[in-house]
């Protein structure tokens, strides 16, 4: 499966009508082919399962520097799996360099949850995500929190996700006074989900910080704390 060999794949389901809606619902200025997701899954799903590990990442990396909406999609779905071996094969440092170019909220989300499943591989890879959080790039800003979501989803922490947790709590103190739409959703996603799994730490960050929040995020943040 050659780079060539996979832009075709998807070009043939491209539909021109759905791009347009696409492009005009993502507001980002790169081409659009009009594939849904299921379609695009499928397609790297296959081509997992009959790649080489080198061969996966030279082609992940191909289609996300193609610029098109789809191919990006395509090589991060291409590293979506828990389990790579070997683990430093090469797919962090990949998807790291891309969340250092995000530009967004799809695009970057689908490279994201591959992110994460290396990221709770080896959480030692924390310490480059750190770098994030005070990078020029709003983008990569918000990957910190998004890529480290699995940590407030966790049940029976070990001290040293305990740890993780309230770390990454920290970088959301730090961007509670940002006005971004996207960051201040990236919050509240974070500590939504970690309600359902640590009320207390959720309940004590919106008592330190909730009123910083801008006050959908509040909302979003307290949403199930009620239930």
């Amino acid at each position: 499966m050659t780079p060539a060999d996979a832009l075709a794949a998807l070009q043939a389901l491209a539909d021109p009508v759905k791009a347009a809606g696409m492009a005009a619902y993502h507001k980002i200025d790169r081409p659009y082919l009009g594939i849904a997701v299921p379609a695009i899954d499928a397609l790297a799903r296959e081509w997992r399962q009959s790649l080489t590990l080198d061969n996966r990442l030279t082609l992940a990396a191909a289609l996300w520097d193609m610029g098109i909406h789809e191919t990006m999609v395509a090589g991060a779905k291409l590293l979506e799996q828990a389990r790579i071996r070997p683990d430093d094969s090469g797919a962090w440092a990949l998807i790291a360099g891309w969340a250092e170019t995000f530009n967004g909220w799809a695009t970057a989300d689908h490279a994201s949850i591959a992110g994460q499943k290396r990221l709770v591989a080896d959480p030692s890879r924390l310490e480059t995500v750190a770098g994030w959080t005070t990078h020029p790039n709003m983008w990569t800003r918000r990957a910190a929190l998004v890529m480290t979501l699995p940590w407030a989803k966790m049940e029976n922490l070990k001290p040293r996700d305990l740890a993780i947790r309230d770390r990454v709590l920290g970088w959301a103190e730090g961007y509670a006074d940002d006005r971004d739409w996207f960051i201040q959703k990236a919050i509240a996603w974070w500590l939504r989900d970690l309600s359902r799994h640590d009320a207390d730490r959720t309940r004590a960050f919106l008592a330190a910080h909730g009123a910083r929040l801008k006050p959908f995020a509040r909302k979003e943040a307290a949403r199930h704390l009620a239930d």
